[in-house]
């Protein structure tokens, strides 16, 4: 490289000092007389301007090897400047390159952090479709405990409809066995009661005939009288014994009604049961429903993981085939002569 501010009067100094010394002032030889500096197409060109200004003549005897000399100086003086052109004229297009290269290993990585974010984007999807998979999962496993919990509660319900309508049946029966019972009773008393009448009208009339006999005999009829007193009262006893069992039966009459009262209630809860039931089994179809969408949606999931599973693998190629090439790039820059 030229040194600079060289000037010419340095050139002329040191030609003037090798011709002194009787030696040819050749470019590389007042190079090397400056110190190893300065540019050789300089010192060549101020060789060549003081050779004119001194007319051309030399009062020296130039010699074939010294002319070969000066020509080999010159030739590679024009080499070195076709070397440097040539030189930065690689080093331009190695720059060029350099700056391409640059603004391509931005673009990718540009790209590469795209890709890296919308990777991040996808496992922070997939793990969120994991934890949502994962409650649905666990709402179905309450779900379906639940529905187990109904259907047992369904069961026993069922059961104790079953033990309430064999109760009422056997209390219905009971309730038809008193009716029956107290329907017996009372045409036993009814028939009793009219014959116990009919005894009495018939006794009556005999009364009225012997009292005719009695206004006759009072005396002999006195002991028929206290006979009949004795038997009237009797028959008044056995008539309050009647009527007590005439309310004995009433009560029965109405427990037993009490009774069907109570069975009455118990088929309207009955009844309240089988509604809920209804309302259960419903509500157990909803839920069958709902766990089948949920199975849908979980297979739906699945499908998507996989598409971003697929996705990931695909990106993770891309990257790898691209940290190769940038592998392979880095290489051929280091390997190239510089």
């Amino acid at each position: 490289m030229a040194r600079t501010g060289l000037y010419k009067s340095e050139v002329e100094k040191a030609r003037n000092s090798l011709l002194a010394q009787g030696r040819h002032p050749s470019v590389d030889a007042v190079r090397i007389a400056l110190g190893n500096t300065g540019s050789k197409t300089t010192i060549h060109k101020y060789l060549k301007e003081l050779e004119e200004e001194n007319g051309g003549n030399v009062d020296r005897k130039t010699s074939i090897s010294e002319a070969l000399q000066d020509l080999v100086a010159r030739l590679a003086v024009q080499l070195e400047v076709e070397a440097s052109n040539r030189i930065a004229e690689l080093e331009a297009r190695h720059s060029e390159k350099d700056h391409l290269h640059e603004s391509e290993i931005a673009a990718l990585m540009a790209k590469n952090a795209a890709i890296q974010e919308k990777l991040d984007l996808t496992i922070a999807a997939i793990k969120q479709e994991i934890q949502s998979h994962e409650q649905t999962r666990e709402a179905m496993q309450s779900e379906s405990i639940a529905r187990h919990t109904l259907a047992q509660q369904v069961t026993d319900l069922k059961d104790r409809l079953v033990e309430n309508e064999t109760h009422r049946q056997s209390l219905e029966e009971k309730h038809n066995h008193a009716r029956d019972a107290l329907e017996h009773y009372r045409s036993s008393v009814k028939e009793q009661r009219d014959q116990d009448i009919r005894r009495h009208e018939q006794q009556v009339q005999q009364l009225q005939a012997e009292l005719r006999h009695l206004q006759q005999s009072l005396v002999l009829k006195q002991s028929e009288v206290t006979q009949l007193n004795q038997d009237g009262a009797r028959l008044v006893a056995e008539l309050s014994q009647a009527q007590k069992s005439l309310y004995e039966e009433k009560n029965q009459s109405r427990k037993a009604q009490n009774d069907l009262d109570a069975q009455r209630s118990i088929a309207q809860r009955a009844t309240q049961l089988e509604a809920q039931i209804t309302e259960k089994t419903a509500l157990i179809t909803d839920l069958q429903k709902q766990h089948a969408d949920s199975l849908a949606q979980n297979k739906a999931l699945d499908t998507h993981v996989s598409s971003l599973q697929l996705e990931l693998a695909t990106a993770s190629a891309k990257l790898d085939a691209q940290q190769r090439m940038m592998d392979e790039f880095k290489t051929f820059l280091n390997a190239k002569p510089h």
